[in-house]
């Protein structure tokens, strides 16, 4: 067998899209679309590239990218986030996903290709991309607002929505037309996430006792082998590779070595999910681009309207400004790697082929459009929300003020003892020492609060709008 040729081309695709990366890091363009954008231009359907390449050539690597995206974001979850603010996700997380679900099935039905297919496009316009949300606000320097604390939340709300609404649909998808065998088929999924979810929140302990090994290549070889296993079984119990995978990751991502499987699974994930972006691209063909246009741009338009007005209900429910219910808005627009899988899964379930060029032009605009926002929402909320940030500056303009006033009491407090003798005949150590005791918690509470301004100035400095 000679795979030289092969080998070339795949490494300078790899290499043209190292390039191309780095280019578009200039503009905040994240990775996602770069190696999409590679596999079409060396699809065998785009004759204008010198080069071509075959999707089946890597469609396992693919599979495996596919398996460690998703077993990194089982890795990623915060159990601790999502238990403790359960409520306030609930409200805030839910409800965004509810109304994005119930507009991208209307607009599904719209489309009119057909009940299953408008189910799939409601998930693609549901949720956003975790992996681009999470470099954006890195990127940005948006770790310390306000309104990340919110964004964070409801990124986690999202992938326990993916969970379930990964295990419903593989199983619509799985081909049941009777009631019991679909019913059958739901319990089997809804037993499994639950055994799954209880081993990750009271199991931890005891999978860290099975997992543990010092040796760095048998702990990589045992994750990675776990991964891929329970892709296996949630195929065979019908809930898809990418639910199982997920699942093992939320398991082992509650034991002690967390941080161990993610220093060694990241590089993985990063490799191997860009030869599942990649083969993605390789499936594209352009000339079915102009089939699916205007659903895209409908479906485009219909994303950025409602995820802008959900931003502004993000504000009202956590209490934000709506400046920062803009910027809320505009880190969540991002579309992604879920909207490919489930095309992926579509494809395999032989739904309508207008799907996957659908999945992918809209995740090429969304990808580019979303950074863009999200690099000028700052700007963007500056000019348009003036009076509101008056206001709130103005309120912590009457804040400061008061905290000045306190401190200009408490210090006539501290030091009314030593105005007593106007002669200076007392001796500070001769103070009686409930008078001391005065004086040292009312320095304690000046120095407290000046350590508390400067934090606040520190932020302002960090984020200058607010």
């Amino acid at each position: 067998m000679h795979l030289g040729d092969e080998l070339l081309v795949l490494g300078v695709l790899f290499l043209i899209a190292y390039v191309l990366g780095r280019l578009g890091k200039l503009i905040g363009l994240p990775a996602i679309p770069v190696y999409m954008l590679v596999g079409l231009l060396a699809s065998p359907h785009f004759a204008l590239f010198p080069l071509s390449f075959k999707s089946a050539d890597v469609h396992l690597v693919a599979i495996f990218g596919l398996i460690l995206l998703l077993f990194s974001l089982g890795l990623e979850f915060d159990q601790d986030e999502f238990y403790g603010s359960f409520r306030a996700l609930l409200l805030s997380g839910g409800s965004r996903i509810a109304i994005n679900m119930v507009v991208g099935f209307v607009f599904g039905l719209w489309v009119g290709w057909g009940t299953r297919e408008a189910l799939i496009i409601a998930g693609m316009t549901a949720t956003s991309s975790s992996a681009i949300v999470t470099k954006l606000l890195i990127e940005f320097r948006r770790l310390a607002n306000r309104e990340t604390p919110a964004v964070l939340g409801i990124m986690v709300l999202e992938d326990v929505f993916i969970a379930i609404y990964l295990a419903i649909v593989s199983v619509v998808l799985g081909g049941q037309t009777s009631p019991w065998s679909i019913a059958l088929q739901l319990v089997i999924a809804f037993i499994f996430l639950v055994a799954m979810f209880a081993l990750a929140r009271w199991g931890g302990r005891f999978v860290s006792r099975v997992v543990r090994t010092r040796d760095d290549e048998l702990f990589t070889i045992l994750f990675f082998g776990l991964a891929v296993a329970f892709g296996g079984i949630g195929e065979l119990l019908g809930v898809s590779d990418a639910i199982g995978a997920f699942l093992i990751g939320l398991v082992l991502g509650a034991t002690r070595y967390r941080g161990r499987i993610e220093q060694f699974a990241l590089p993985l994930r990063d490799v191997f999910g860009a030869f599942f972006f990649l083969n993605f691209g390789l499936a594209l063909d352009p000339s079915t681009f102009g089939a699916v246009l205007i659903p895209v741009a409908v479906a485009v338009v219909l994303t950025l309207v409602v995820n802008t007005l959900g931003g502004q209900l993000i504000a009202w429910i956590n209490k934000l400004t709506p400046a920062e219910g803009l910027n809320a808005s505009a880190m969540l627009q991002n579309r992604g790697e879920f909207a490919l899988i489930l095309a992926t899964l579509a494809t395999g379930a032989g739904l309508d082929a207008r799907l996957t060029p659908f999945a992918g032009l809209y995740v090429l605009v969304m990808s580019i459009i979303a950074p863009v926002l999200a690099a000028n929402s700052e700007k963007a909320g500056a000019a348009l929300f003036r009076s509101g940030r008056r206001k709130v500056m103005g309120q912590r303009s009457a804040q400061r003020e008061a905290m000045g006033q306190e401190g200009i009491a408490l210090v006539e407090a501290a030091t009314a003892d030593l105005e007593a003798d106007p002669h200076g005949d007392t001796e500070v150590e001769e103070l009686h020492p409930e008078s001391r005791g005065r004086t040292a918690a009312a320095a304690d509470r000046l120095i407290e609060q000046a350590m508390q301004q400067s934090d606040e100035q520190g932020e302002r400095k960090r984020d200058p709008e607010y």
